[in-house]
C-alpha cells in the first residue's frame, strides 16, 4: 500500500498539486484520469522520488523508490546502449540477476542493437520489460499502451492482471479509456491538481459518459463538418 497525504507540489509560483490525498490499496489496479496539465506526470515523479514535495508519501517498503517501477510516457535510452544492456542496467541497480533473457523477450524485440533505433512502440515495450525484470513491488505506468501495437497492448493488459494476482500496487494513467476500463479497479478523477473523484468499477461506464461530455458538449456541431 502506499499512502500519499497533503502532497503538494509548486513549480516556482504555479501550485501543480494541490493538498493532495491518496491511498493506493496492495493487490489493485488503480487509474488516473485528467486532462493534460492536471498534474498527473507530477505526482507520478512525485512518488517516484523523481521531485521534491511537500507533504507525505510513505510504504510498507522504505525507501520506496528501491522497490519501484517507473515506466515513463517517454524513456530516456542512452545513445550508444543495446536492449540487452539495458535490461542489464536496470536489474543491476536493483541488484536481480539477469538470466534467460532470450526467453523472456516475449515482445520479440531486437536486444542486441542500440535503443535509441527503436520505435516507440518498441522503446516503450523494452522500458517496461525492464522493470518487470527487477521484480518490483509497485509499479508505476505512465501511458504504457500508448504508440504500442494491438497485440502488444493484448499482452500488456494480461501482464497487468497478473501483476494485480501477485499483490502488487499498481497506478496506471491512459488517454484511452477502454484500457483503463479492462484493467483497473478503481479510477480517479484528477483535476487542477486535486483528486476530484474516486470511481469504483461499477461506475466506469458512467465515467466515461460524463468525460465524453465535458470533452466533446456540442463541439463536433461547431465544427461544421461537411
Amino acid at each position: 500500500m502506499i499512502q500519499i497525504q497533503s502532497l503538494s507540489k509548486k513549480f516556482g509560483r504555479h501550485e501543480v498539486l494541490k493538498n493532495l490525498n491518496l491511498e493506493l490499496a496492495s493487490g489493485a489496479v488503480h487509474g488516473i484520469v485528467g486532462e493534460n496539465g492536471a498534474g498527473k506526470t507530477t505526482l507520478f515523479n512525485c512518488i517516484a522520488g523523481l521531485e521534491p514535495y511537500a507533504g507525505t508519501i510513505s510504504a510498507a517498503a522504505i525507501p520506496l523508490k528501491d522497490v519501484l517501477g517507473f515506466l515513463q510516457t517517454e524513456p530516456y535510452f542512452f545513445s550508444k546502449i543495446t536492449g540487452r544492456e539495458y535490461l542489464q542496467l536496470l536489474c543491476n541497480a536493483r541488484g536481480k540477476k539477469l538470466t534467460g533473457v532470450d526467453q523472456r523477450n516475449i515482445f520479440e524485440l531486437p536486444l542486441d542493437e542500440y535503443a535509441a533505433t527503436y520505435s516507440t512502440g518498441m522503446k516503450k515495450k523494452l522500458a517496461l520489460m525492464a522493470v518487470l525484470l527487477q521484480e518490483n513491488e509497485y509499479y508505476i505506468l505512465d501511458e504504457p499502451f500508448n504508440g504500442v501495437d494491438i497485440q502488444s497492448n493484448l499482452m500488456i493488459t494480461e501482464i497487468i492482471h497478473q501483476l494485480k494476482k501477485m499483490g502488487k500496487t499498481l497506478l496506471i494513467s491512459s488517454h484511452i479509456f477502454s484500457t483503463l476500463r479492462d484493467t483497473c479497479d478503481v479510477i480517479y478523477l484528477l483535476q487542477q491538481g486535486q483528486i476530484t473523484k474516486k470511481v469504483p468499477k461499477a461506475d466506469f461506464e458512467l465515467l466515461e459518459q460524463e468525460m465524453k461530455q465535458v470533452s466533446i458538449g456540442n463541439k463536433i456541431e461547431q465544427l461544421g463538418l461537411k
